[in-house]
């Protein structure tokens, strides 16, 4: 996996003022308890040793149209951080999947993965927030469980994935389940809800439930 964590859309980046700290705080809960399971993190046996993992949660107007929700997301290559502070998040302000294009801006430029989020807060006005992690063992059992699955040949990253997502959406029970597996994408699963307690729980309670298959 020679390129993970490589950003492959066509990225209008421009530096920025740091986001609030206050609006951080629920979701770098979460995503130190993420970074403390190996979920999130900076592995050199793992993936190239490339950083992995990303979070990110929608911002106000909630009424937004799809291209123009605007969102929060946790930069490029930060995995290995144990805790991330407002440097180490970035807003996304428009985003159009189809033409692989995002526009964000912040001090930090925006995770890899931020076209799939892009999209699934398109799909859905009521996701406030998105976990994409790494796990072997829900990725592995994934059929299983009965999670949703991308299709294998579609890499992360890419135009195809954030399709795959919008497919997921309409053709599976994904917006009731609230987490899915990418199956060309090793090890990676997303999770999301109307808050990172719910993604959260969302995600823990299926990696439980694969952990009784071992």
């Amino acid at each position: 996996m020679p390129d993970e964590g490589v950003i492959k859309f066509d990225l209008d980046f421009s530096n920025a003022t740091l986001i609030p700290s206050k609006i951080l705080r629920e979701l770098n809960a979460w995503r130190r308890i993420l970074w403390q399971l190996a979920l999130i993190g900076q592995d050199p046996q793992r993936y190239g040793g490339y950083g992995f993992g990303n979070v990110s949660q929608r911002l106000a107007p909630f009424d937004a149209e799809p291209g123009r929700r605007a969102f929060i997301i946790s930069g490029t290559q930060t995995g290995g951080l144990a805790t991330l502070d407002a440097s180490a998040y970035c807003t996304v302000t428009q985003h159009d999947p189809r033409r692989n294009r995002v526009v964000a801006e912040g001090p930090v430029r925006p995770s890899s993965e931020s076209l799939t989020h892009a999209m699934i807060y398109a799909l859905d006005a009521g996701i406030r927030v998105i976990l994409h992690v790494h796990s072997p063992v829900i990725w592995q059992h994934a059929e299983t469980l009965q999670l949703p699955l991308t299709d294998p040949a579609v890499e992360y990253g890419t135009p195809a994935m954030a399709q795959e997502a919008e497919r997921l959406f309409r053709e599976t029970a994904v917006s009731d389940k609230g987490i899915f597996s990418m199956g060309g994408h090793e090890d990676g699963v997303v999770a999301f809800g109307a808050t990172a307690e719910e993604a959260g729980t969302r995600l823990l309670s299926t990696l439980a439930a694969g952990y009784t298959l071992i």
